[in-house]
């Protein structure tokens, strides 16, 4: 799926969500984040000291600075410049984080993103759903980072979140992450064999998977893969 005529509008609708999803993410995230998305994304991701890490669509930063209260150095961007600057206000005292606004279909600005070394580790939280476009984004992380390096992502599991009852035909939807924030945001719903094979012709393999239910325990509601960038470019 090419970057859809929406891409405009989606990070329109983000920023004025953004003082919104501020407010209820707060300093440490709300419960789907805490008990849903972050433990597999943890294990798969294994961030070790010194480590250098970029974060794709980081929000108001919570993971990042999770990421470097242990010891990672993390460049975090989101392409809405109010979750940006929410992001370095709750971040004013960490030396260890590089916040940026950042589209993550351009690759181009993605790459400037590598400040002339490779990352060790990527993770997108959430976030792949919530794109017009992941080729470019597969495309930079091939060249941002080091050999064997990891890219780690969460999202709808597209198996079981279809609201339309598709799953092979990509398509655009629209809906609330959180209940009752001002607009409604865009999904781009992709089948998993589109997800994989856009990482897959970028150089990565998968190296790593989990399926996470949240109320209905043989249903997941997320996935999590981990994709390795391949070892010699």
């Amino acid at each position: 799926m090419p970057k859809d005529k929406t891409h405009d509008d989606s990070r329109a609708r983000w920023e004025a969500n953004a003082d919104f999803w501020d407010a209820r993410m707060g300093d440490e995230s709300n419960f789907f984040h805490r008990q849903i998305v972050r433990p597999g994304t943890e294990a798969l991701l294994d961030v070790q000291p010194g480590a250098r890490i970029l974060e794709i669509a980081c929000g108001n930063g919570n993971f990042a600075r999770r990421m470097a209260g242990r010891g990672a150095y993390v460049v975090a961007c989101d392409y809405s410049e109010k979750l940006i600057a929410h992001a370095r206000r709750r971040a004013v005292q960490e030396k260890n984080i590089r916040f940026a606004v950042c589209d993550a279909t351009d690759e181009r600005a993605l790459l400037a993103l590598g400040e002339g070394r490779p990352f060790d580790k990527a993770v997108a939280n959430m976030a792949l759903m919530d794109m017009s476009d992941i080729a470019p984004l597969f495309a930079a992380l091939d060249r941002l980072l080091r050999p064997g390096g990891i890219f780690v992502c969460s999202l709808h599991h597209p198996c079981f979140v279809r609201p339309e009852g598709r799953y092979l035909s990509p398509f655009v939807h629209q809906g609330q992450a959180i209940i009752g924030q001002p607009v409604p945001q865009y999904y781009y719903h992709r089948p998993l064999s589109h997800v994989l094979g856009t990482a897959f012709a970028a150089g990565f393999a998968l190296d790593g998977f989990a399926e996470v239910p949240d109320n209905q325990p043989e249903e997941p509601v997320i996935c999590i893969l981990r994709l390795r960038r391949r070892a010699e470019a």
